[in-house]
């Protein structure tokens, strides 16, 4: 049987490792009678930490929110991960998470056995960190706009633009992404009525928030992760194309990140794509090996015409100068 200070610390490892646990259960695990499991949640609760009781059969005990936050018991790999998140987070990234980060890795290599404080020091020893020149946010932005998500409520918000304009904007905001050192909120525009991703450096939420709405089904089948790499990578293009092809969308697989393949129908499907040249862009979508219609830009076409003649004159042996469309 345990003594009553390593039981404690059993107890208590046990309630942080899953939501609930029986009375019976515990005590199975410790190898006590329930009496004692009371007993000892009672002496937790006199150190501060927020245990809850429900009676009756399907009753048991879970550890809640209490006023103040108390110890934690972490293992071997949970404290690793711990410190090295914090040294990561001491590299910037959240306004002012900086220095809060540094005292918080301060206090938990102080108390981290030796063998643990070698692993963490291995890794900050051997790692290297690119400090990123994104802008940093302010903690009080990204809790504004998660607790709205998690709420429900509309986050109203000015917003500046790509080219300095400023507008007030209304949306219900979803998940927030951290992709690359940069923060982006995905919303349902209630203006606009369709899906955004913004920026969450150029956002400035209002308070109060407006009123709760019904969660909508996420974009993307709900990987919002892949939907804001889609935005972000379209948004880089100087062109943005769509082209008809005659293929199953299932057929076009190995496309490059920040293409779109939707299906039409079983034999067609659209394929959105991009890129900074259109002369590159008609070299790429003939290696694809499917027939193709192109529904946008139209100056696309010329620019496939001409490398299709290129070609054609290739294989005819004829070489005639072709005429030099500009990108």
């Amino acid at each position: 049987m345990l003594e009553t200070s390593a039981r404690l610390l059993r107890l208590l490892s046990l309630l942080q490792a899953h939501k609930e646990w029986s009375g019976p259960d515990l005590a199975t695990r410790l190898g006590v009678t329930t009496r004692t499991v009371r007993n000892d949640v009672e002496r937790l609760r006199t150190l501060g930490y927020p245990v809850h009781a429900t009676p009756g059969v399907a009753g048991g005990y879970r550890l809640g929110a209490g006023a103040a936050l108390p110890p934690l018991l972490l293992d071997d790999d949970e404290a690793v991960a711990v410190a090295v998140g914090l040294g990561r987070a001491a590299g910037g990234g959240v306004e002012g998470i900086e220095e809060t980060s540094v005292r918080a890795l301060a206090k938990l290599e102080q108390v981290l056995p030796s063998r643990l404080r070698r692993r963490v020091n291995a890794l900050n020893t051997y790692t290297v960190q690119i400090p990123g020149t994104e802008p940093k946010i302010a903690p009080e932005v990204l809790t504004t706009i998660a607790n709205a998500a998690r709420d429900h409520e509309v986050l109203r918000f000015d917003y500046t633009g790509h080219h300095g304009e400023s507008a007030s904007r209304r949306a219900e905001p979803y998940r927030l992404v951290h992709r690359k050192g940069r923060w982006y909120l995905v919303a349902w525009d209630l203006e606009r009525k369709d899906w955004r991703t913004f920026r969450v450096d150029r956002v400035e939420p209002r308070t109060p928030a407006g009123p709760r709405f019904t969660p909508r089904e996420l974009p993307a089948d709900g990987d919002v992760a892949a939907y804001v790499e889609q935005g972000v990578n379209t948004a880089m293009w100087r062109y943005s194309a769509r082209l008809l092809l005659h293929a199953p969308a299932e057929q076009m697989t190995r496309l490059p990140l920040g293409t779109h393949v939707e299906p039409v129908d079983e034999h067609t499907c659209i394929l959105t794509t991009g890129g900074d040249d259109l002369s590159g862009m008609a070299v790429w979508i003939g290696w694809l090996e499917v027939d193709f219609e192109i529904l946008d830009p139209p100056e696309l076409v010329d620019h496939v015409r001409l490398t299709a003649e290129r070609y054609q004159r290739a294989v005819s042996g004829r070489s005639a100068q072709a005429p030099n469309l500009g990108a």
